[in-house]
């Protein structure tokens, strides 16, 4: 169970969520957002741009009326999206997902990176669709997230872990082989990026895929 504490997700503790050179943008958008009352413990840390920013494990804010969002500047359109994808709901991170996955900005791969870590397998499926560039070797996409994972190796050993954790608890009644899960593909995209940008093998931190007889890795 998340554990939770009374008051805020203030507007100053969801500006750090993105680097500060975005914080009117950040500003101008929360504008739209109805106030929520919990908050999630144990925000997370990741370097981007050379900056620490700190992003909600859960939000508990109703969604704001979508025409009022679509009348937003897009990067503020981003920034809310970005902020719904960490909702307690996972239909709700689902949807705002889907909004960003495509997007080569640094600051939205954070919130791409921690949803592959989690437990919704739509949720995963939609991310892999959604960067088909993570596969293609010096791709603009493969880059951006293999920068961030190298800039951040225990963020991303954590969310390999969790990977694992959510396989064998809630999918290995399904995929009785880690290699089958769709986040095990994903954890090897991720980690065939990180390992390009560093111009050496990533570590590991989820089971090795499976090898066919001929030889093919599953």
């Amino acid at each position: 169970m998340e554990k939770c504490w009374e008051s805020p997700n203030s507007t100053d503790a969801l500006v750090s969520a993105f680097p500060s050179r975005l914080a009117g943008d950040v500003r101008s958008g929360l504008a739209v957002v109805p106030d929520g009352r919990l908050s999630s413990a144990d925000p997370l840390n990741v370097e981007v741009w050379g900056e620490t920013v700190t992003i909600p494990y859960r939000i508990y804010h109703d969604e704001p009326n979508a025409d009022v969002v679509r009348s937003l500047p897009g990067i503020q359109q981003v920034i809310l999206h970005c902020l719904y994808s960490r909702h307690c709901d996972g239909r709700a991170r689902q949807r705002h997902l889907e909004q960003i996955v495509r997007l080569d900005e640094a600051w939205v791969v954070p919130f791409v990176v921690q949803l592959a870590g989690e437990y919704v397998v739509e949720i995963l499926e939609a991310i892999y669709r959604g960067l088909p560039g993570l596969g293609v070797p010096d791709s603009l996409q493969r880059g951006l997230y293999g920068e961030f994972i190298a800039r951040n190796p225990a963020f991303f050993a954590s969310t390999e872990r969790r990977v694992v954790s959510y396989w064998s608890c809630y999918y290995r009644w399904k995929y009785p082989e880690f290699g089958t899960y769709p986040g095990s593909s994903l954890a090897e995209a991720f980690r065939a990026a990180a390992s390009e940008r560093a111009g050496a093998p990533w570590p590991r931190h989820t089971p090795a895929p499976l090898v066919n007889t001929d030889g093919q890795t599953t």
